[in-house]
């Protein structure tokens, strides 16, 4: 027998836990007066399960005289939360059943909330692929509701009408979701095409080569593959790069990291709080330096494959990488980037 063909059957007993009066550990109040339903639960599912409820319980622990975890949560409707807690113990969610549309986004904007990131991506791929003229008859809410962060990429895409081509990812390191996140991080209201200017796997690792091709460029992304780690790390800057040994000032340059190059969802965005040394180029004792942001926050630079490389945080809001030791480059790819 399959190992899937198991699956249903625990489906099934974890609904029969959530239907369970006798064996809860949490009560939780949903909605607002006069619609308020008060649910029961159990702690360590809600825990593995959603992210955000995970925050919430951290910060009330059970009591020692057995007194039950209490929480609210006023701006869910209990209808559309029962519907999550369902899918949260079994794993289901039956979309057919619902005739009505705007149910399916609430659930969305729900799964959202509750950082429910599998769900949120397979709602999103259900109303772009199956009800694009809900989206344009509703085309306000979804614009509105899509953009007021980052989870919503695929939907986005559909309302705004500026999706980038995969023709124009020439990448061997990042996905066009990678690509729609860093132009939103560049500019909301603006959608980019990612010109490839530097390969390394083409074009070679030496600095020589990098400034040869990049230097006098301004708006460009560079991409790096750690070697020997799923780690992405990166940088935009505004301004141009030059070969002259000192730094370049800007305030709207950043860097960023990305766990792995197949999603998107675990990522640091540190933005510059030094503008005054955002870039740096050029040379220092006896060192030559590719791609440098900061006075160490992402420095690129090695005689082979970049391999004094590190991040150390100093004019840049956050760390961008758990470690300070030094690391070489698998791969790098520095992108102009065009405003569409």
């Amino acid at each position: 027998m399959a190992g899937n063909k198991f699956l249903p059957k625990l489906s099934q007993n974890l609904l029969e836990i959530l239907d369970d009066d006798e064996y809860y550990d949490i009560t939780i109040e949903v909605g607002n007066d006069p619609n308020v339903k008060i649910f029961k639960a159990h702690m360590v599912i809600l825990n593995y399960r959603s992210p955000y409820l995970r925050r919430i319980l951290s910060t009330n622990k059970k009591n020692n005289d057995g007194t039950l975890v209490h929480i609210k949560l006023p701006n869910i409707s209990p209808e559309i939360f029962q519907i999550i807690l369902r899918y949260i113990y079994g794993g289901k969610l039956t979309l057919e059943e619902y005739d009505d549309i705007s149910d399916i986004f609430k659930i969305l904007v729900t799964a959202n909330e509750l950082s429910l990131q599998e769900l949120n991506n397979y709602l999103q791929s259900f109303l772009v692929e199956n009800n694009a003229s809900w989206i344009e008859q509703n085309f306000n809410l979804v614009y509105q509701t899509s953009f007021k962060n980052d989870s919503f990429l695929e939907l986005q895409s559909r309302p705004s009408g500026k999706s980038i081509p995969r023709k124009y990812i020439d990448s061997k390191i990042i996905t066009i979701q990678h690509v729609e996140l860093i132009s939103k991080w560049i500019d909301r209201s603006a959608s980019y095409e990612f010109k490839l200017m530097l390969c390394g796997s083409r074009d070679g690792f030496s600095v020589n080569k990098f400034h040869e091709i990049c230097d006098n460029q301004p708006r460009t992304v560079t991409i790096v593959k750690v070697k020997g780690s799923d780690k992405i790390l990166g940088g935009y800057n505004p301004v141009e790069w030059k070969s002259a040994g000192d730094y370049s000032s800007t305030k709207d340059s950043f860097i960023f990291s990305f766990d792995n190059s197949n999603s998107i969802e675990n990522h640091i965005l540190s933005r510059v709080k030094n503008e005054n040394k955002a870039i740096w180029n050029g040379e220092w004792r006896s060192y030559s330096f590719g791609p440098s942001f900061g006075n160490s926050d992402l420095i690129l630079y090695g005689n082979d494959f970049y391999d004094m490389s590190h991040c150390r945080k100093h004019s840049y809001e956050k760390e961008i990488r758990e470690t300070e030791e030094v690391f070489s480059v698998e791969e790098i790819e520095v992108y102009h980037i065009i405003k569409n």
